[in-house]
This record gives C-alpha cells, structure tokens and sequence, in this order.
C-alpha cells in the first residue's frame, strides 16, 4: 500500500482529528492574512484620503486665498508713491502732495520688470474751495488702472471713472442732498454723479473723484500727477516690506514711498494664514492616519504571534493524540514490513495536507474578515498573490513541524513492544 493510499484512509477513518488541525491552521493564517489585510486597507484608506484631503486642501485653500484676497482688496491701496522733494509734513497737514512730477512715471513703472507691487492708480489730488456749493472738497482726478506688462492682467481695485462724470463721498451728497445721475457743476464743468459712497470715516467723504484728464485741464497741470497709488503683492509674508521701497527707488530715483503699514502687514498676514490653514489640515489628516496605524499594528504584533504559536501547539497536541490512538495500527504496518521512513512520511503527509487546506481557507477567511473589518472604499486591490502563496507554502511547513516529533516517535516505535502492550 503506497502513502497517499494510507492517508487517504487516514484523513477519512479520523475525520474529526483531521478537520480540527485544518480548524488550527485555518485561525492562525486567518489571523495573519486578517491583521495584514486591515493594515493594508487602511493603507489604501489612508492613500484615499490623502488624495482626496489634497484635492480638498487645495480648493479650499485656493478658495481661502481668493477670499482673502477679496477682503484685503477692501483695505485699498497700501503704497503712496510721491515726488521726492514733497515734504510729509505738508502732506499730512494738506491731505494731499502739493509738489507734482511727470504722469509718465506711471508708464516706467509699469514696462519695468518690478514684481513687488501692481495695481498702479496715478493720481491728481488738490484741496479746494467749490465754488458752486460753497464747500471745502478734495478733488482727485484719476484714470484706470495701469497694468504691469511683464505680469497677467488683474481685475481693477477700482472702476475708472468715465468722462463727464463725478463720483462722490458720503458727506457730499447726503449734505447736499444730490442723487446718482443729477448734473453737477464743479469749478464752471457740468458732471453727472455717477456713484456715491456709503460712509467711510475718511477724509473719503469729502472727496470728489473725476477722471485725470479733465482734473489736469480744470487745474491747469496737463501731464501731471502728484502721486500714483499701488499695492505691494506680499505672497511671501511680510519680509517682502523692506525691499519694496528699494525696487521702486530703483526705476524712479526721483520719488519716495510711503507704506500704510497697518493695512500692507494685515494683507500680508491674511495671505500667510491662508497657506498655513491648508497645510495644517493636510499634515493633521496625515498624522491622524499614522497614528492609527500604528495602534493596529502594535495590536496584530501582540495577537498574531500568540495566535500562531497557540495553532501550532494545537496541532502538536493533535499530533501527539493521533499517534497515541493508532500505536496499534503502526504496530501492525511495522511487523508487515513498512519501514519507518515510509511510516514518517504517512504522518508528515498528513500533517501537510492539513496545512494545505487550512492555509488556502483560512487566507479566504482572513481576506473576507479583513474586508469585513477594514474601512469602507478600501475593499478594491486586497487580494494579494504573494500572500496567498505564502500562505500555501508556510501554513504546510508550520503543520508539518509541529507534527515532526509525534511523526518522529510513530516512526521509531517497535512492532513487537507495540503488540505484546496492545
């Protein structure tokens, strides 16, 4: 009788014996493929969700920028370019520059390759008594935007205001009850209010705006501007102050710059939360999912060893508990001639066919609980080739050695002190 026969009879006289060693080996690769296919979900998860978090992170932060951009816009313009020899005394006793340089300053600025400021607004500002209402106004003639050549056009801070209209503050035109698209005549020139504003608390609501060229016509100043308005771009953070005035003294030597430093920090600030918003959120996302990885693993590290060793005790004991039932079966199969090499093989063979089974079904078992019990959208890509050969091969090999000493000492026993005991 050859040993695949003697097996076969085996597996199918002691049925229980055999399923409850498959049973072993089934826990402990269901186990380890279990533990391992968690651990490998949340990989996947975690891949997800980083992805997805970057996605997010990055509309939301763009979304922040450009909401913070759109507040900071609010603080207007936060660079005062003036000519050199103003003095800032006067300046700030007069509320406006009393000294004027060319209007073509504008245009140097803007051809030069400067990337610290944009948003270029010249201006014509005078204090002066209106003599058709008899009010002390600030007239400021100004025209669109000039945009930098060597950068992307950006919308307007501010609307140009058309010829032959007026734009007016607040105290203005409630004082004098004047209504948007009433004609208005300033210093002999008929307007029409085109804008009011609401309150501002400035020196705004006294202010009269109309465009540049029609203000250097009444005023006598054509081609001159005694100021022109920026605003510095600080994405990089608030370092970037020092060097504005350094560039812009560069391309116009003949001026100076005055930086309204609350509203150019607050600006600046803005633009650095944004970005660190966004990148806290995705490093915490990140952080968040380690940690929890590294909880599951500590866990499978302290139950799957004692899991594997506990089967394989089992399956020992199992071992043991087979050879001891069937000493009178090896005894006859001894005095009929089979040798114990012969004899070893039968129980090692069996021992592997064990394994065999319970690795292929516990691997199916541990992939479907580790499916089970992992993260939902994680399911796709667990089936893992590799595991499941390993599985096949090792799951034999832990049988086999845990039935190598009670395969040994069926083997080794003799026929005669077999019978004669039995």
């Amino acid at each position: 009788m050859n040993v695949w026969r003697l097996v076969m009879k085996e597996i199918a006289h002691r049925r229980l014996t055999f399923a409850l060693g498959a049973l072993s080996v089934l826990v402990a690769v269901g186990v380890l493929v279990g533990a391992l296919t968690l651990l490998h979900a949340h990989d996947l998860r975690t891949d997800q969700i980083l992805a997805e978090k970057t996605t997010e992170v990055k509309r939301l932060g763009d979304k922040l920028k450009d909401d913070y951009r759109k507040m900071t816009l609010k603080f207007g313009f936060n660079l005062l370019i003036l000519p050199k020899e103003q003095n800032l005394g006067d300046l700030y006793a007069d509320d406006y520059a009393s000294k004027l340089m060319p209007e073509d300053y504008v245009k140097r600025l803007a051809n030069s390759e400067i990337m610290t400021v944009r948003h270029l607004l010249p201006i014509l500002q005078q204090k002066l008594k209106w003599p058709e209402r008899e009010r002390t106004i600030i007239l400021v003639g100004t025209r669109g935007e000039v945009p930098l050549v060597h950068r992307d056009p950006k919308k307007p801070m501010l609307t140009a205001v058309e010829r032959g209209t007026m734009v007016m503050g607040y105290e203005l035109h409630r004082s004098l009850g004047l209504k948007v698209g009433e004609k208005v005549k300033l210093l002999g020139r008929e307007f029409t209010l085109a804008k009011s504003y609401d309150e501002r608390g400035s020196k705004d609501d006294i202010t009269i705006w109309i465009p540049l060229a029609e203000a250097q016509e009444m005023l006598d100043k054509e081609g001159r501007i005694n100021a022109i308005l920026a605003l510095s771009c600080l994405c990089e953070g608030v370092q970037q102050l020092a060097a504005i005035r350094s560039d812009i003294a560069k391309i116009l030597p003949e001026t100076q710059v005055i930086e309204f430093h609350s509203q150019a920090v607050m600006r600046a600030e803005a633009r650095v939360h944004a970005a660190k918003h966004a990148r806290t959120t995705a490093e915490a996302a990140a952080k968040s999912r380690a940690e929890l990885r590294g909880e599951r693993e500590l866990l499978a590290a302290l139950i799957v060893p004692v899991v594997i060793v506990g089967c394989a005790v089992g399956i020992g004991f199992l071992a043991f508990q087979n050879v001891r039932d069937r000493r009178s079966e090896v005894g006859i199969l001894r005095a009929l001639g089979m040798d114990a090499r012969r004899l070893f093989s039968v129980f090692l063979t069996r021992a592997a066919l064990i394994g065999l089974i319970g690795g292929v079904l516990g691997y199916f078992v541990g992939l479907v609980v580790g499916m089970l019990l992992g993260e939902t959208g994680a399911a796709g890509g667990l089936f893992d080739p590799v595991l499941l050969l390993l599985a096949v091969v090792l799951a034999p090999v832990l049988a086999s050695i845990a039935s190598w000493i009670p395969a040994l000492v069926a083997s080794q026993q003799d026929a005669a002190v077999v019978l004669r005991q039995e």
